[in-house]
């Protein structure tokens, strides 16, 4: 698939201090890729660097096979960008903030006016669109503050901690809304500290810390790497697992087996083994109601690879 953004060894110096220190990678068109890590990790400065706003030390990234060190102000105009402060004009209306950056993105004036009201309407602003956002809570001021990023329908949006201060409902209307515009093509580079929230949405994430990357791919392949061996939770039909602990040990691919209850909880060598294994266990009469593999979630392995557990 296309690559969007392709960074190459990517430094940013303040002084004698490294804020990014080195970073590769790539991320395809359609993707959602999350940067993770901890405050001071680099990654509101590498999303600085990506937009033209800081230029970088050393090494390359090209946007759309776009510069952006040299080619700002393009590169700005395929990209929407929402930090994490929402910083808005306090003393204007929504409605003039968005009219305000709609043209100075150059939208025509009727396309501006739909564009406007439509996202008004969407993050449910319409009723108070001519009040002063100084009037405003936290939680609209974020969804005023997305609805600016996605005014000029960029194909590559950068959203820094898109749901801080949101309600439940309205975290949940924005994670549809991501979703959505990934299936649409859009390619979203999603900055977060919540562990949840990039489970679920992300394709693929970077795990940041003193500017480097310590690991960049999919929760999957991060899981497969740290931890190769693989638990397996089989339930059986009305049937005491415990007869079947011994069974599983006898099976090749197997570490360790016990049972209780109903439940029979083996761990294989790999998951390539499931299968063979769960034959052999209904070769030799196991009921088998389910078979649930554990998967490690994404805040176990962010915190085993933050730590320098991964090897």
């Amino acid at each position: 698939m296309e690559a969007v953004i392709e960074v190459n060894d990517l430094e940013r110096t303040f002084g004698e201090q490294k804020a990014v220190d080195g970073i590769t990678f790539q991320v395809a068109a359609g993707e959602v890729f999350g940067l993770l890590g901890p405050n001071g990790a680099g990654k509101t400065t590498s999303v600085r660097l990506l937009n033209g706003l800081l230029p970088p030390s050393g090494g390359s990234a090209r946007l759309f096979g776009l510069d952006p060190a040299r080619q700002g102000e393009d590169v700005r105009r395929k990209t929407g960008v929402l930090t994490e402060n929402p910083s808005l004009y306090e003393r204007m209306s929504a409605r003039d903030n968005l009219i305000f950056f709609g043209t100075l993105a150059e939208l025509e004036e009727g396309r501006l006016e739909r564009r406007v009201l439509d996202l008004l309407t969407f993050f449910e602003l319409e009723p108070r669109a001519n009040d002063k956002v100084e009037t405003y809570s936290k939680g609209m001021k974020q969804r005023l503050a997305l609805a600016r990023a996605l005014l000029h329908e960029p194909p590559l949006l950068f959203l820094d901690e898109p749901t801080s201060g949101l309600d439940p409902e309205a975290s949940q209307q924005v994670h549809e809304l991501i979703t959505s515009l990934s299936h649409t093509g859009k390619t979203i580079v999603l900055a977060t500290h919540n562990l949840n929230e990039a489970q679920r949405l992300c394709d693929r994430v970077g795990i940041m810390n003193k500017g480097r990357f310590l690991a960049v791919g999919t929760p999957a392949e991060f899981a497969h790497k740290l931890w190769p061996a693989t638990w397996l939770d089989v339930t059986l039909w009305k049937a005491s697992a415990e007869p079947f602990v011994s069974v599983a040990k006898e099976f090749g691919g197997t570490r360790q087996a016990e049972g209780r209850d109903t439940s029979l909880s083996v761990q294989l060598e790999s998951e390539g083994a499931i299968p063979e294994f769960v034959r052999f266990l209904t070769a030799r009469g196991a009921p088998i109601l389910r078979v649930n593999p554990r998967e490690h979630s994404l805040e176990e392995i962010y915190f085993t690879i933050q730590n320098g557990e991964a090897k």
